[in-house]
């Protein structure tokens, strides 16, 4: 199922892995793409929206509903 999350404070690449490191540790099959100039981050997972989301703000991200 694919999801998006519209995700503020991404800075830098650094940013990118550290959400992405995030969310496979969720879902480790999880594929994920980022468009850090959109606020976008689009996830490819079966695990529900509100685990990935804790997942991202767990690393001090601001998810939006």
């Amino acid at each position: 199922m694919n999801q998006t999350f519209n995700v503020s404070g991404m800075t830098c690449g650094h940013c990118e892995k550290s959400v992405t490191r995030a969310i496979k540790q969720v879902d480790p099959q999880a594929e994920v793409k980022i468009d850090r100039n959109k606020n976008l981050v689009e996830v490819q997972s079966q695990q529900p929206r509100g685990a990935l989301a804790r997942a991202i703000a767990d690393e001090g991200y601001a998810v939006a509903a």
